[in-house]
């Protein structure tokens, strides 16, 4: 029976939460079906481990970024290290980067330089961002609006996205797609389910945000890339279609935006989207 392909478009698979058991990790997901991983930097000292995994594994990409958390380590160094990184065959965006005015762990004048610095090496790379936000709506889209009037063209993904169905209609016009994840289904998401039905499957990709952010029926535990699935049948029910149509058109999506090639499903599980160098 032809299985469908599922992409984990946000998995923090370096993190060091899954390091007793992370090939076990990376078989469960496969036989869920999740035969595709990226993996988001988030401070200088976890993208090498990103790479090295990437490196010994063929069905995981890295995006290089640093994440507002840190962004007052952010410098004209580390932004020709993160150039450097970017170049490597296995890279497929920058991120995660943006504004996190919630935890306010870097000034936030310092994450928006950081930001802005890091939206231009995407512009120069022509590379899709994954973007972070959280209680700083308005200052992303603004920054975002800026960034794509002087790119046009320019793409990316609102990773965990937690914003109302305006904002989400808005993110699309401009190119972008939601990252929908485990809180799609929380009982209290309802704005999140309003926004995910407002775009319409073109407008999403599926992401977990793993070891973070598990469906309801692994919340309290870590979270691990082969609960995506959980995510994918939830989005199912929410849009009225069937599981096999979800999977195939957040896979387009997610090839689209990341340009790895189109999966070839009747080779699996040894095909990958991507499994290859790019």
């Amino acid at each position: 029976m032809e299985r469908s392909i599922l992409i984990d478009t946000h998995c923090h698979l370096d993190d060091p939460a899954f390091d007793p058991d992370r090939e076990e990790v990376l078989a469960r997901a496969r036989m869920a079906g999740v035969e595709i991983l990226i993996l988001p930097g988030v401070e200088p000292e976890g993208i090498p481990r990103a790479l090295a995994l990437a490196e010994r594994h063929p069905g995981l990409y890295v995006a290089v970024g640093i994440h507002p958390h840190v962004a007052s380590q952010f410098s004209s160094q580390l932004l020709a290290q993160l150039r450097s990184w970017a170049r490597h065959p296995r890279v497929v965006a920058i991120g995660e980067i943006g504004l996190d005015f919630y935890r306010d762990r870097s000034p936030r004048e310092a994450q928006r330089e950081a930001f802005r610095a890091q939206l231009e090496l995407a512009g120069e790379l022509g590379l899709p961002v994954i973007i972070h936000q959280r209680e700083a709506r308005e200052a992303v889209m603004e920054e975002l609006e800026r960034w794509l009037a002087a790119r046009p063209g320019a793409r990316g993904v609102l990773h965990a996205f937690s914003g109302d169905p305006t904002m989400a209609r808005i993110a699309v016009e401009w190119g972008f797609l939601l990252g929908i994840g485990g809180p799609l289904t929380y009982p209290r998401a309802e704005s999140l389910r309003e926004a995910a039905q407002a775009v319409g499957l073109d407008g999403l990709v599926l992401e977990t945000d793993a070891p973070y952010l598990p469906p309801q029926p692994h919340r309290g535990r870590r979270n691990e890339p082969a609960y995506l699935r959980n995510v994918a049948e939830a989005l199912a029910q929410l849009l009225g279609l069937p599981m096999e149509q979800i999977a195939r058109q957040t896979t387009a999506n997610a090839c689209r935006l990341f340009r790895l090639p189109p999966p070839q499903e009747s080779d699996l599980p040894e095909s990958r989207c991507g499994g290859g160098d790019p």
